[in-house]
Order: C-alpha cells, then sequence, then structure tokens
C-alpha cells in the first residue's frame, strides 16, 4: 500500500500509476528546490555576517586612524591634517578641512588657531571656509564674538590676529549688512569689546573703564561718524553682565608646546640633572599682566649642578608665587605639568644666554590689540 495516498498499487490502473509517478518526482524536484533555496538564504545570511564583520572592522580601524590623526593634529596642526588626507579620513577639499576644525570633535583649539594662522594658501583658505561655517545673521557684535572666540584659541602674534579677525568682520557684516557703515569699524568695535571684556572682569585691573570711556574710545569709528549709543550701551551691558568664555590651556596644550618648540637646546638646571631645555614661548593676554612661561625640561639623568655661571631665571614677575606653565616627561614617557614656581638656568656660555633671554623676550610681546585698532583707526580717519 502506498503510504502518501493509502492506496493498493495493484488497484489503480496503468493512467493513475504514471499520475502518480509523477507527482512523486515533481515532489521531490521541490524537495530539492527547497533545500537549495535553504542553501542559498544560508550562504547569503554568511556573506551578510562576513560584511558586517569586515565593516566592523574597517568601521573600527578608520576610528583608530581618525584617533591617532586628532592626537597627530594637536601635537602638528600640519601633519595632522596631511596624516587624516593620506589615510582618506579628509580630502583636500577646503570646505572639507574647515567643517572638520570647525566641529573640532577631539581637537585642541590652541592648535586649531595655529593652523588657522598659518600664512601659507591652503590655510588662509581653510580660515576662510572656518569663519563661514559661522552663522552669525540676526546676532549682535558680542553675540557673534561669543560664538567665534569660543571656537578656537586666538593665537598671540599680531598678523595672525589681524588676518583672523578682518576674516570675521567681513562675515560679520555680510550677515548683517546695514549694521555697520564698513567692515573697519566691524573690526575696531570687536577689539574695543575684547579690550572691555579684560578691564571688566580681569582681577588684576582695577581701573574698571564705565560706559563713557567705551563710547569715548570708539568715537569717529563708523566711517567718521558715532555709532548709535543705545547699540554701544547693549554691547557694553551684554560683556558688563557676562565675560567671555574663552577657551584655555589644558594637557593637550602642554603636548602641543612640548613637540612644537620655538627653540631648543640644552641647559643646566641649578639643583637638578643636566636638562635638556625645549623653550616654546611666554604669552601674556590683553591687560592680564600673567604671563604664561612655557618652558619644557626632559631630566637628562646626569650628576647634580652646585654651582653654575650664565645663568638666567624664569618666573613671573607681577605674581611671585605663581607656577610657571611648563611641561616634562615622567618615568613613563608621559608628558605632564611641571610645579615650579621659577626655573633657574645656566648656559655654556654668555652668547647662548644672551640668546636664550633674547628669544623668550621676542616672544613676550606687548598686546598686539592696540597697535591694530590704531591702525585701523588711522585707515578710517584717512579717509575723511
Amino acid at each position: 500500500m502506498d503510504r502518501q495516498t493509502g492506496e493498493d498499487p495493484a488497484e489503480l490502473s496503468s493512467g493513475e500509476t504514471e499520475e502518480l509517478q509523477r507527482i512523486k518526482w515533481h515532489r521531490k524536484q521541490l524537495l530539492e528546490d527547497i533545500q537549495k533555496l535553504k542553501d542559498e538564504i544560508a550562504d547569503v545570511f554568511a556573506q551578510i555576517d562576513c560584511f558586517e564583520t569586515a565593516e566592523e572592522s574597517r568601521l573600527a580601524q578608520k576610528e583608530k586612524e581618525l584617533c591617532i590623526g586628532r592626537k597627530k593634529f594637536n601635537m602638528d596642526p600640519m601633519k595632522g591634517i596631511q596624516y587624516l588626507i593620506e589615510h582618506k579620513l579628509l580630502t583636500h577639499n577646503v570646505q572639507d578641512i574647515a567643517q572638520f576644525l570647525y566641529k573640532g570633535e577631539g581637537l585642541n583649539k590652541t592648535a586649531i588657531g595655529t593652523y588657522l594662522g598659518e600664512r601659507d594658501p591652503l590655510n588662509l583658505q581653510v580660515l576662510q571656509a572656518f569663519v563661514d561655517c559661522h552663522e552669525f545673521a540676526n546676532l549682535n557684535l558680542v553675540q557673534a564674538l561669543r560664538q567665534f572666540l569660543w571656537s578656537f584659541r586666538l593665537p598671540g602674534e599680531a598678523q595672525k590676529i589681524d588676518r583672523m579677525m578682518e576674516t570675521f568682520a567681513t562675515r560679520y557684516c555680510l550677515c548683517n549688512p546695514g549694521v555697520f557703515q564698513s567692515t573697519d569699524t566691524c573690526y575696531v568695535l570687536s577689539f574695543s569689546i575684547i579690550m572691555l571684556n579684560t578691564s571688566l572682569h580681569n582681577p588684576n585691573v582695577r581701573d574698571r573703564p564705565p560706559f563713557e570711556r567705551f563710547v569715548s574710545m570708539n568715537r569717529g569709528i563708523n566711517d567718521g561718524g558715532d555709532l548709535p549709543e543705545e547699540q554701544l550701551r547693549n554691547l557694553f551691558d551684554s560683556i558688563k553682565s557676562e565675560p567671555f568664555s574663552i577657551p584655555e590651556d589644558d594637557g593637550n596644550d602642554l603636548t602641543h608646546t612640548f613637540f612644537n618648540p620655538d627653540r631648543e637646546g640644552w641647559l643646566l638646571k641649578l639643583g637638578e640633572a643636566h636638562t635638556r631645555a625645549r623653550g616654546r614661548h611666554t604669552r601674556t593676554h590683553a591687560g592680564t599682566h600673567r604671563t604664561h612661561a612655557h618652558v619644557n625640561m626632559q631630566p637628562r639623568g646626569l650628576s647634580q649642578v652646585t654651582h653654575a655661571r650664565f645663568c638666567l631665571e624664569l618666573y613671573n614677575p607681577s605674581c611671585r608665587g605663581q607656577k610657571i606653565k611648563a611641561c616634562k616627561t615622567d618615568g613613563e614617557g608621559k608628558v605632564v605639568e611641571g610645579k615650579h614656581e621659577s626655573y633657574r638656568i645656566s648656559a655654556s656660555s654668555p652668547e647662548e644666554r644672551d640668546q636664550w633671554i633674547e628669544a623668550i623676550r621676542a616672544s613676550i610681546t606687548r598686546v598686539p590689540f592696540y597697535d591694530l585698532v590704531s591702525a585701523r583707526k588711522k585707515k578710517i580717519a584717512n579717509k575723511h
């Protein structure tokens, strides 16, 4: 008896037997097709799993390279961008680089400012594209400056500051037509606001300027005319009620300083081992009378110095007891912040000592804001 039909083949006619055989053949073909589909589906899922694993691995590798690129950028912005481009994490497109800096994920803001301040044609184009990433429409000048000055750390060199603030003023006037007569007006007023912020909120400044002095500072800057007093009052009150949030130094700045010295050489550090001193720069902020001395020491591990000639000392003359902003490598090779209030170091000759002193003094420049504003005010005055 046939198990599928429950019929005895002996009782079937020849036609029915042929039909039954045909049905069995189709059933076998169907089962084979089903098994083939199962195998194909299993193969597809296996390929998907393999692809997802490969994609996860690729993304992990990309994230690792991106992390390395950010660290390289924080130590040396130019080399960092080059690394990211070589690993296809960035393109040579100016807009692409500008967006990367504008988002700033994992980037040190001092390093961003350093890159934007360079004079190479590509850097100048990136600066313009970076500023264009900011939307200043319907913001007063203080609001726009708050946004702009938080996106990177303004460098200390006058020419770099001039380029950056000129680009800012042009962008602000483009976003807010009719607010000022010219970009020169916006430029001068921006610096006046930055200096006002320091005068009002730095604890070392005793003479707090009244509103009338702020008005006097900005007379005639609007193409020879004065800005509305109500406009100046709004800007003054905004700064008075809330100071600018300016990016401060952090651990990444130490690393950036350590690996990018403006001058380096071997010096003796009194009282300690022979030391490799890599002097970067000192920076005095507008009106603060506060100096950050960036001098990095790497222990050499030789005998202590008992006496030395041709010495110089690094310290903050206006605030004895304040720690020098310095860094060194610890026993594991990690860059850490120093804890000294002064550094007494000795050169091998009076000429070398004088060269170090000159290099340090050259980097402690007078705040460039005043000279920049003065030059721009003369330009405005000469138009009329």
